[in-house]
């Protein structure tokens, strides 16, 4: 019975990037203590019939009225409400994966909700016309995340009625690869970056970001403009191809970690480079929109 209530829930409140919130999208209930305030009316009505007191009456009339609208305002706080969820990093194992909400109503009014999921709790107080909130996630596995269903609901005024939806997101995100680097990497790529000047094979013009120490200064003082000096070694450089099959590991994870760990050196040293996986392979290039490729191209090996 569970099962096919969790398979409806999924498919009636399936959620793809905004959905503005309407009547057939809130659930509404007594909760906890409303279950005690319903005894109450219940004592009052009987009391009050059995001793044919309109006093005892007109006090259970007054509870039941209060119960009928912490129904209106409970429902209120969800109803037209609209929402919209992103997620566009890719952290790595270890790292934070962060899920933005978006809150948008058409006036500015005070919402009090509250954001559950599997192992968190959060109250937001929505009281402009856009609200932002952020969930974090532990990404703990390299590969697809499935985000686990997000409930937002209000107990507000009295705690009495629980109003409440659910957030079934169908958002892919993915998570990159821990970055590793073994230290006879390390040193291969110290012994690398050292030009030997045997081996000079030409000069070409200056570029913003270039090297102050690679410019040619005998041409500069005789007024022929800024060259740079290209060795053969300086040139290799700047292009690095990472290949799979030459990552000393064994095991497919250890391998994925190393060509991470060898993306951020290219990326802090400003190289360019490029990705070779048995089913993939990322061209030449460097930069932010270089690197989420790199990770996603590695998150999904």
């Amino acid at each position: 019975m569970s099962t096919m209530w969790q398979k409806w829930v999924a498919k009636r409140f399936y959620f793809q990037g905004q959905k503005q919130l309407s009547q057939k999208d809130v659930l509404i209930f007594i909760y906890q203590q409303g279950y005690l305030y319903l005894v109450l009316i219940l004592i009052t009505f009987v009391a009050g019939v059995n001793y044919a007191n309109n006093l005892i009456l007109g006090f259970c009339f007054l509870i039941t009225a209060v119960l009928c609208i912490s129904f209106y305002i409970t429902f209120k706080q969800l109803h037209d409400l609209a929402i919209e969820v992103e997620s566009n990093d890719i952290p790595k194992v270890g790292e934070t994966l962060q899920l933005k909400i978006y809150f948008k109503q058409s006036s500015a009014q005070q919402r009090y909700l509250w954001i559950k999921t599997e192992s968190q709790l959060h109250q937001v107080l929505i009281n402009e016309k856009k609200h932002s909130f952020i969930l974090n996630f532990n990404a703990e596995k390299r590969g697809e995340f499935q985000f686990p269903p997000i409930q937002i609901f209000s107990v507000y005024p009295f705690g009495l009625v629980r109003a409440w939806t659910y957030l079934y997101l169908n958002n892919k995100a993915w998570i990159a690869p821990k970055a590793s680097t073994g230290s006879s990497e390390n040193k291969h790529h110290q012994k690398a970056y050292e030009p030997d000047l045997d081996e000079f094979r030409e000069l070409r013009n200056y570029h913003l970001g270039d090297s102050f120490s690679a410019i040619s200064w005998k041409q500069a003082a005789r007024g022929q403009g800024l060259y740079v000096k290209i060795f053969e070694q300086f040139e290799d450089l700047h292009r690095i191809e990472i290949h799979y099959q030459h990552m000393p590991a064994n095991s497919h994870e250890e391998k994925l970690s190393l060509m991470m760990g060898l993306v951020e050196q290219a990326e802090q040293l400003n190289c360019q480079y490029a990705l070779y996986l048995p089913n993939a392979e990322l061209t030449l290039g460097n930069g932010q929109q270089q690197c989420a490729a790199a990770k996603l191209l590695l998150a999904q090996a």
